[in-house]
């Protein structure tokens, strides 16, 4: 084994004092210092004085040995007339004895108690009284007095070592811990999450599996000349499950993962955010190959230059620095970064380029399928009883999201247990659809008149959900309030629409417009209960008028309106592209759409008067009417064959 070359110790040697001395040695030297001097001044200076009690000193007084005291508040300060001989306490040998001078000085403690014949007893013996304020000792001032320069001066010290540490590789903001990035790291092991934990979103875990496998074993694909993406970023409306993607690549990954949200970039310091950045992708750098995920990357994300105050906002050197980071990644270092977002529409087009983030995965929904899995995930530990069919739970929940799925079964569990239930069953699931979809039920107390319009509202809804053809099927009605509404008419879709045909469309306002006709045939006058009904349906005939091209007049033609994400100054600087009297034409269809589906509904219901009396006496007296029920009370001849759903193309 050949020996290793010894350091060479005759190179020139480093000056002491070109090295600073490290802070907790100049305080210790402080230390040292003002403890010296307290010794030598305080104490070894200070003359020795006897330690005598008080009725010893009244009695040495009456012996005439006092020739002078000083009163110093609860102190007295004394001094003999002449030596007093004192015998020792034990002899220094055996058989010898020796005397010793006692000191001229002496100190005791008057009582608490106040002593009238003292000063009587003094000036009768010829005693010299003197009185002084009680002062603090002059170290002790000394101290106080320079404690607040003490510590300035380590403050200054400690500032300077930052500073110093900052000029040789640190970054600016780094002070006191402001720069440090608050990223989490989690190591293998470390996340109980897997991809067997996140059911559907094949594709997505399709995709990131892909970047777990270049980071595991990169010359498996670097030989096909294939490099790894710097960036991927996750798409998709709340709750798809965005974040919990992130921490199953944390679990299946065998590399370091850091974790952070985009709002812990921010601070109220200036640079704190873009220091944080430094200091995040630096780490990862080190550690490489390493995963970041930076969760409501939007926050930092936007379209800089929106707003009306510049290109300083702290949030945009953020976003700058996160740009620069991400494009300055050498070839050898595979730092892959994952971000989420719900509002892709928001980020900035320099951040969503090839180069920082190539990839684009979307999460969409979950479709029947992947319901399906997802309500088998979340009823792993929930005891569910014989007739829990979760087929049918899945098809009835159209439009649930992954978290939406998850609350579901929660609920259940929740009102099982509030009920001393053992096992969650199909009627305990129905009721936490009912409150998740519907509202929790109301306390709320209808007198008779309001509860009979409220019936006839709900069967208006109903009975044209019955009678047109281009409908979705009516699943339930019911007349207990919940959440804000007073009633509700639920349609279950058969399954999921991607695009909706314009008699689709007209036949749902029509619905939406049946409970207020209702009212105006039975009763002879509208309410206000229709409310929630106009807002909807104006705003479903706006769309189909000026967005999908729905109309004769104005032709295939859209016209943008209220798309775009407000921003502070960013709609002043926005032509509207389209002129006065389009948005006049717009009004006009829209409303002239509406009066003729209201005129549709009104000749309907007036013709099935008799069904619609009918059905409200119904929910007059049951309150909840399923759909079976529904179609019992209504004849069958008066129904119209419905037509398939219009599915993806």
């Amino acid at each position: 084994m050949a020996e290793q070359p010894m350091p060479d110790k005759s190179g020139p040697s480093l000056n002491p004092w070109q090295t600073p001395l490290p802070l907790w040695r100049y305080i210790v030297w402080i230390v040292v210092l003002v403890a010296f001097s307290w010794y030598w001044f305080g104490v070894s200076q200070a003359p020795e004085r006897q330690e005598l009690a008080y009725t010893e000193f009244k009695d040495r007084v009456r012996e005439e040995q006092v020739a002078s005291v000083v009163f110093k508040g609860q102190t007295v300060l004394g001094e003999f007339l002449g030596p007093v001989r004192e015998e020792p306490a034990a002899p220094a040998r055996v058989g010898v004895q020796k005397s010793q001078p006692a000191p001229l000085m002496f100190k005791t403690v008057l009582p608490p108690v106040d002593d009238p014949a003292l000063i009587p007893l003094l000036e009768s013996h010829g005693v010299e009284v003197r009185a002084e304020a009680e002062q603090m000792s002059w170290w002790a001032s000394a101290l106080i007095n320079m404690l607040p320069w003490l510590l300035i001066i380590g403050l200054f010290f400690y500032a300077s070592r930052k500073m110093q540490e900052r000029m040789l590789g640190g970054g600016p903001g780094e002070m006191f811990g402001f720069g440090k990035s608050k990223a989490r790291r989690f190591r293998k092991g470390s996340m109980e999450i897997g991809f067997d934990d996140v059911a559907g979103l094949e594709n997505a875990k399709r995709d990131l599996h892909e970047i777990i496998d270049f980071l595991k074993e990169p010359e498996r694909f670097r030989k096909l000349g294939a490099k790894i993406p710097k960036g991927i970023l996750l798409m998709g409306p709340p709750g798809t499950g965005k974040t919990l993607l992130a921490k199953a690549v944390a679990g299946e990954a065998d590399v370091p993962f850091y974790s952070i949200s985009g709002s812990e970039f921010i601070e109220m310091f200036v640079g704190v955010g873009a220091s944080r950045v430094r200091d995040m992708f630096d780490s990862a750098k080190k550690e490489a190959p390493s995963i970041i995920f930076i969760d409501e990357i939007d926050s930092v994300g936007r379209v800089r230059g929106s707003g009306l105050g510049g290109g300083h906002d702290e949030r945009e050197q953020t976003l700058n620095q996160i740009l620069a980071e991400m494009d300055g990644f050498e070839p050898e270092q595979t730092v892959v970064v994952l971000a989420a977002t719900n509002r892709p529409d928001v980020l900035d087009p320099a951040l969503l380029r090839p180069g920082r983030f190539d990839r684009k995965i979307t999460l969409e929904l979950p479709r029947r399928e992947a319901r399906l899995k997802i309500l088998e995930v979340h009823a792993r530990d929930i005891p569910l009883a014989d007739d829990v069919d979760l087929e049918n739970i899945a098809a009835r929940t159209v439009g649930f999201s992954g978290a939406d799925l998850e609350n579901l079964m929660n609920e259940a569990a929740l009102l099982a247990g509030r009920t001393n239930m053992e096992k969650v069953d199909a009627s305990i699931l129905d009721k936490a659809r009912d409150k998740i979809v519907l509202g929790a039920e109301k306390e709320t107390v209808l007198n008779e008149e309001e509860k009979k319009r409220v019936a006839c509202h709900e069967s208006g809804h109903a009975l044209l959900a019955c009678l047109l053809p281009h409908t979705d099927p009516l699943a339930k009605v019911t007349i207990i309030p919940r959440g804000r509404a007073l009633g509700a008419t639920e349609l279950m879709p058969e399954e999921e629409r991607y695009t909706l045909s314009e008699s689709y469309l007209r036949d749902r306002i029509t619905i939406m417009l049946g409970g207020r006709i209702a009212e105006k045939i039975v009763f002879g006058e509208v309410s206000s209960g229709a409310e929630d009904d106009l807002k909807q349906a104006t705003i479903l005939a706006r769309r189909m008028i000026s967005q999908w091209g729905m109309s004769e007049k104005l032709g295939p033609v859209a016209f943008r309106r209220g798309e775009e994400h407000i921003f502070l100054g960013r709609e002043m600087a926005q032509a509207r592209d389209f002129s006065e009297h389009t948005a006049q034409l717009i009004d006009d269809e829209v409303c002239s759409l509406v009066g003729e589906l209201e005129q549709k509904a009104q000749e309907t219901l007036s013709e099935h008067r008799e069904q619609l009396d009918t059905l409200a006496e119904a929910l007059l007296h049951q309150e909840v009417l399923e759909a079976d029920q529904i179609q019992a009370l209504i004849a069958t001849d008066t129904q119209h064959p419905r037509e398939p759903a219009v599915s993806g193309q």
